[in-house]
């Protein structure tokens, strides 16, 4: 099958960031194979179109999908369960105790409407770390999204695999299985410095090693986080992972809010990335995490919502809207982060972080076609001066009207093709009921 989706500024996010007005880009077989001006790919569907399907952007912005660079899909069945609290508070008298009641087919519910949302508001690609984690690999198959996902490991028993042994296997389990899906990459995630031993760390770090696979943890989100391990270790969290041998290319380091700058010399050092989720963030008090300067470090940074329990949505245009706005009015500085970097963050950052910036992030010759076009005929995307402006401090979520993942369209003119959005939101309304009433049966 070959696609043309043409008639749109096309925003390539590529070294160039070149932007194509009157554009069109050409798909064939799931890979993107021309991207030029409308008139001159014409061409592409006289000798086979009834084999080619044609797009009409209608004058919106054709751009690549964006890339959520951290979140837990299924905890859109505890949004709005705990509001306004400490991170710690939320945590450990909310959130652990709800998700003690979960099972696979709960969290299974919970990642297809996450995927849902996430399609309808232009995300093509996600990196998730949660409990079941299979399940959500198997609700992003079969909503044909791409995603990174992991089993998450901590020191205590688990509501999915109890021991932390059997969470090993787990994890060894789902890379057999999904070793050669072309949507479908799994992570080795241990939880915290604060809640895995150094043993645990070092053993997950190998594992991904091994299997060439992310390593994806979170970092110094909070200031007593941070406290609790240099009392504990003497050291920063960061100097903490550095000294056993953690730190590396292939590790995520979600938050990263309270780094010293000696902690960023060690991040550019081993070349780590950070997932920045600004909303999560500001709402649990966690603090700023200083961007800016980790960009000017050269320090690779992606965009994340983080779970729905903690940001409410799963909205990457206004994560991006925030970012952009949260470290201007921090450093005092309107310069400090601008639309194209908040943009950059939220594609070809993202899918760098994640290890695949070959693959997607960007519209370019030879990467498959994860591609969303904006719909800009709106009152406020009107009048459309620069669109790196309007994508950051205009859209939402809502305005992307077409969803296209690895070359299949998954939404056209905002209607879900790829999955019944009606019963996915059903589901999770009668699992929430269950769920108030401590009423889950476990398996």
């Amino acid at each position: 099958m070959k696609i043309l989706i043409t008639n749109g500024t096309v925003l390539t996010m590529d070294r160039a960031m070149r932007c194509i007005k009157d554009g069109a880009v050409a798909v064939e077989n799931g890979n993107i194979v021309k991207i030029d001006n409308k008139d001159r790919l014409a061409g592409f569907i006289e000798d086979e179109s009834a084999t080619c399907q044609i797009i009409d952007a209608k004058g919106g912005i054709i751009m690549p999908g964006l890339v959520n660079s951290h979140t837990h899909a299924s905890m859109t069945l505890f949004r709005g369960l705990a509001d306004d609290l400490p991170l710690m508070e939320w945590l450990t008298q909310h959130i652990f105790p709800a998700e003690a009641l979960l099972t696979g087919e709960l969290v299974h519910k919970g990642a297809m409407l996450a995927c849902a949302e996430m399609i309808m508001s232009g995300t093509t690609c996600f990196c998730d770390m949660y409990l079941f984690e299979n399940e959500v690999a198997k609700a992003a198959s079969n909503c044909g999204m791409r995603a990174v996902v992991g089993e998450v490991l901590y020191d205590f028993p688990s509501p999915n695999y109890g021991a932390l042994e059997n969470g090993f296997e787990y994890v060894n389990n789902m890379m057999a299985q999904w070793r050669d899906d072309p949507l479908i990459t799994v992570a080795v995630e241990p939880h915290a410095t604060y809640t895995c031993a150094p043993e645990l760390l070092q053993r997950a770090s190998i594992l991904a090693r091994e299997h060439n696979a992310p390593l994806i943890i979170h970092v110094a989100e909070t200031l007593s986080e941070s406290e609790q391990i240099n009392e504990k270790y003497g050291k920063s969290p960061a100097a903490f992972l550095a000294d056993l041998g953690i730190l590396s290319s292939n590790l995520i380091a979600c938050h990263s809010i309270h780094l010293s700058k000696e902690d960023m010399e060690l991040y550019k050092k081993y070349d780590v990335k950070v997932a920045h989720c600004p909303e999560s963030n500001m709402k649990l008090a966690s603090g700023v995490a200083k961007i800016p300067e980790m960009i000017d470090n050269g320090i690779c940074v992606g965009l994340g919502t983080d779970g729905c329990a903690s940001n409410n949505d799963l909205d990457m245009f206004l994560e991006m809207d925030t970012a952009a706005k949260l470290h201007k009015v921090f450093t005092m500085n309107p310069e400090a982060i601008s639309a194209e970097t908040a943009l950059k963050m939220a594609t070809i950052n993202g899918a760098k972080a994640l290890g695949l910036d070959t693959i997607t992030g960007s519209i370019e010759v030879g990467k498959r076609a994860d591609i969303i076009i904006v719909d800009s005929d709106r009152p406020h995307m009107i009048p459309l001066y620069n669109p790196y402006s309007h994508i950051v401090y205009s859209a939402t979520g809502s305005d992307v009207s077409t969803t296209i993942i690895d070359g299949r369209v998954v939404m056209k003119n905002r209607k879900l093709i790829s999955m019944n959005a009606e019963a996915v939101m059903d589901d999770v309304i009668q699992a929430a009921i269950k769920i108030s009433q401590n009423d889950v049966k476990k398996p």
